[in-house]
């Protein structure tokens, strides 16, 4: 059931192109980079991502941040990794997170603790991201934890899974994303992938198992600063796909920085033609301000 008061819920099934930005909650115990980054994108974007330890860094925690961004009038989307509490912690933050109306729950593994600045710490990983998608859906369609004890008020969670395009091959089939649909996820959001021919054939694919008709799929983009950063970008971040003629393009450029705005433009104008795609979720952190001029830009052609 639609939620009147879910801007990011409504958007999406009433057939509007959505728009989401990433944020990083900040490291310490204030939210000054918070309220630059609402003021600078809280008139543009759908829903804004409220990072879970992203990296296996520490920060401030999602729900605290998300409660933020809902109390200054933004949509968030609260990020929910396997990696960091049992199935009790995760049932209680989610239903902390329903209680201050925040319904939107992107689910993700989550780093591993290897990858970040605390080595030593233990990943806990009681649950994998389909196991806590089927969580969310049961707190929602049962009204009850896990072990059926009755809940007072029941939450209705939105629930989202991250994806990787890939270009199919013919005997390929989406098991992982069917999956994670059968247990009730409603829309994802991709990493990034900056190759629109690749993307056009795999949503043709995903048509093809009926998943467009049953999921919101937002595509990954997002500015870029420079062919340097790109090649980065593309080496250090599994799953991402930045073709070689847009490194080159960023290479010839004489402001790369602008340059990759306007690239990010160009594929949310070809993305709104993809049969399939419902939205694009941007990720570029420092990079707001280019968010926001690369939305404007793609707006105006």
């Amino acid at each position: 059931m639609t939620q009147a008061g879910n801007h990011f819920r409504r958007t999406l099934e009433s057939g509007h192109f959505a728009l989401t930005a990433e944020l990083t909650p900040p490291r310490g115990a204030d939210f000054a980079t918070l309220d630059a980054a609402i003021s600078t994108l809280g008139s543009v974007m759908t829903a804004v991502n409220i990072t879970d330890g992203a990296g296996a860094q520490v920060r401030m925690s999602s729900l605290p941040a998300a409660i933020y961004v809902k109390q200054h009038g933004i949509e968030p989307i609260m990020q929910m990794t396997c990696r960091d509490r049992n199935r009790i912690a995760l049932q209680g933050d989610l239903l902390g997170a329903a209680a201050f109306g925040i319904e939107n729950v992107l689910v993700l593994t989550g780093d591993t603790p290897t990858n970040g600045s605390e080595k030593s710490a233990k990943g806990v990983f009681d649950f994998d991201s389909k196991s806590l998608v089927g969580m969310l859906d049961h707190l929602s369609s049962t009204g009850t934890t896990l072990s059926g004890n009755e809940l007072s008020t029941r939450p209705d969670f939105f629930i989202g899974v991250a994806d990787n395009p890939a270009d199919p091959e013919d005997v390929w089939t989406p098991s992982a994303l069917l999956a994670k649909q059968a247990a009730g996820a409603c829309f994802v959001q991709s990493q990034y992938c900056y190759d629109i021919d690749l993307l056009g054939r795999y949503m043709s694919r995903l048509e093809d198992f009926g998943l467009t008709e049953k999921l919101y799929y937002m595509v990954g983009l997002g500015p870029l600063k420079s062919a340097d950063a790109a090649t980065r970008l593309r080496a250090s971040l599994p799953g991402t796909i930045i073709p070689d003629g847009i490194i080159r393009r960023l290479e010839k450029a004489r402001d790369p920085r602008h340059e990759g705005t306007l690239i990010c433009a160009e594929l949310i104008q070809q993305a709104r033609e993809i049969k399939g795609i419902a939205g694009v979720h941007l990720m570029a952190p420092g990079m707001q301000r280019e968010m926001i001029d690369a939305v404007k830009t793609a707006n105006q052609a």
